[in-house]
């Protein structure tokens, strides 16, 4: 009986709807691709079959584009090994991806936007929960897993990463399936004069990255990425796409530092390009408790958001050996830096503010801009510009992280309370980006994004493992104790963190509490604005996971 139902259902393809998807470019082929993904489709609990062959019947009736079903969908019942590729290729955190962790019915990788707008259109008919994935790069997880909806689908964006760059009028059109870096890259292949103040780390996918906020490296010259936006295109709850003008001036403040995954589907973005000199500076110096590191450290507190807003100096502290034999640990700080001009002019100016830090000529790395943006990346000093079009992140560790702002110097006892806390530890990472410049002239209103005038610097928090749920708690542990330490000295009313390092200990939707206990730590006033525009665009909440704007506090 159950056979004789999935052949049925295979056979719906009416001559009128077959006429339909050969005029859509629709092969034979690819007919014969979805007729035997049905049939499979057979060997599979009820449950689940019916949920993906619903969906993919769905898909044909809604888009106007063919899509080959062997490389666009994705479920461990069929093709386990190809599901399990797509579902680990770009995240992180191994947390999540543990056997305990809920799985998604099936992924699906659009080719095209109709396929996103049919993709909306079959998930609320089925009600099906929409996970939206660009990159990968969520702290936790929530672009590919769901705790809050037992049934939940990922559509990855990955393939829609076409990048369009106009010198003419400055812009470039991005696609969110796009890396970061694919951007840089296809900027400088056409212009050495060009970029983007966007981020640090190159496999980011520019769908979730700007909706977030992006800060990077040139955020002190010139803004946010987000605040370098000028149109978007958007899919919305009835599958409509919108760009600016038809999705209206409060859904685009929104989506410009509103965190992904509450508004719509980010189909791409219209940026404006910046300009940047023919030689840019790096350097790194690394500093230790030995050679006075705290002193120095509570000096790059003080000056670093007033240094010349072309120069960004960021400090990684970690612990490290005394020497390379020792078992003893000490902190290290590796002050990484990125100088919009000569290492003449990058010298002068730090001389004059941070010579403290005893910057050498030897120190500094005279290159281009795209070449900085892969020395700060990681990269090795030989590889080339190409490198960056691989767009795959190859941090991929179990790790909790946090985030705050600081407003004032951390003092000296401070700081020195921080280090042991840090060696207690078996492998922590903190990383302090500073803010200033640009970033103090633009209101926090401005966008949703809030963080902007009285900033000093920003904290990102990290604790990493490798043996999974074996000693999970006892870095958790560690993480929440040094975090709870830490309150004292950073920002208060709310203690703000940054949304794009997702924290669910802050707080999340469906728990019965008021949702201002983790918004407004993010968006400070903004997420009253942010939650008022979600509930007149989003009504019936489509778009959530954990952490969501809310069409409602409570």
């Amino acid at each position: 009986m159950y056979m004789k139902l999935i052949k049925h259902r295979a056979k719906t393809l009416s001559a009128n709807k077959q006429k339909k998807m050969a005029f859509a470019g629709i092969t034979n082929a690819n007919m014969f691709l979805i007729t035997l993904l049905l049939l499979s489709l057979s060997s599979i609990p009820l449950s689940s079959s019916t949920i993906q062959q619903d969906f993919v019947m769905c898909l044909v009736d809604n888009s106007d584009a063919s899509f080959p079903m062997d490389s666009s969908f994705f479920t461990r019942d069929l093709n386990a090994s190809s599901f399990k590729q797509a579902l680990e290729t770009s995240a992180q955190n191994l947390r999540y991806l543990m056997p305990s962790k809920p799985k998604p019915e099936f992924i699906f990788e659009p080719l095209y936007e109709t396929h996103v707008q049919a993709a909306v259109v079959c998930a609320k008919k089925l009600r099906l929960h929409l996970r939206l994935r660009s990159g990968g790069h969520d702290y936790e997880g929530l672009s590919y897993v769901s705790e809050m909806e037992t049934a939940f689908v990922i559509v990855d964006l990955s393939k829609l990463r076409q990048i369009n760059v106009d010198l003419e009028s400055n812009t470039a059109w991005i696609h969110a399936g796009a890396s970061i870096g694919e951007v840089y890259y296809r900027i400088q292949e056409k212009s050495k004069v060009h970029g983007f103040p966007a981020g640090l780390c190159t496999s980011l996918g520019i769908g979730g990255h700007i909706i977030g906020g992006a800060y990077g490296s040139m955020m002190r010259k010139f803004g946010l990425g987000a605040d370098n936006v000028l149109d978007a295109r958007i899919v919305d709850a009835k599958g409509k796409i919108l760009n600016r003008a038809a999705m209206g001036e409060d859904v685009f403040w929104a989506i410009r530092g509103g965190g992904g995954g509450s508004f719509g589907v980010i189909l791409a973005w219209k940026i404006k390009l910046v300009p940047v000199p023919d030689v840019v500076t790096v350097f790194t110096v690394t500093k230790t408790l030995e050679q006075d590191g705290t002193r120095i450290l509570y000096k790059w507190q003080q000056v670093a958001d007033k240094l010349d807003e072309n120069l960004f100096i960021r400090a990684i502290i970690q612990p490290a050996s005394k020497t390379p034999k020792s078992k003893e640990r000490t902190i290290s700080v590796s002050y990484q830096g990125q100088f919009l001009g000569d290492a003449k002019r990058l010298l002068q100016v730090m001389q004059r503010s941070f010579p403290q830090l005893g910057l050498k000529k030897k120190d500094c790395l005279e290159t281009s801009w795209i070449k900085s943006v892969m020395y700060i990346a990681g990269f090795p000093s030989t590889a080339p510009p190409e490198a960056l079009l691989a767009g795959k992140s190859l941090f991929k560790n179990y790790f909790k992280a946090k985030s705050d702002y600081v407003e004032k110097p951390i003092p000296i006892e401070g700081l020195e309370g921080l280090w042991k806390k840090l060696l207690e530890e078996d492998s922590p990472l903190t990383i302090w980006n500073p803010y200033g410049g640009m970033m103090a002239k633009i209101p926090e209103t401005e966008t949703p994004f809030p963080h902007r005038s009285g900033t000093l610097f920003k904290i990102q928090w990290l604790t990493l493992w490798q043996d999974g749920k074996a000693s999970e708690a006892k870095h958790m542990e560690w993480m929440r104790n040094m975090y709870s330490y830490m309150e004292k000295y950073v920002s208060k009313n709310p203690r703000s963190a940054y949304v794009n390092y997702r924290d669910l200990d802050l707080g999340m939707n469906g728990r019965g509490t008021d949702a201002r206990e983790w918004g407004n730590k993010y968006f400070k006033g903004n997420f009253e604005r942010l939650v008022k525009i979600k509930a007149k665009f989003d009504p019936e909440n489509f778009f959530r996971h954990e952490q969501s704007i809310p069409t409602k506090f409570k």
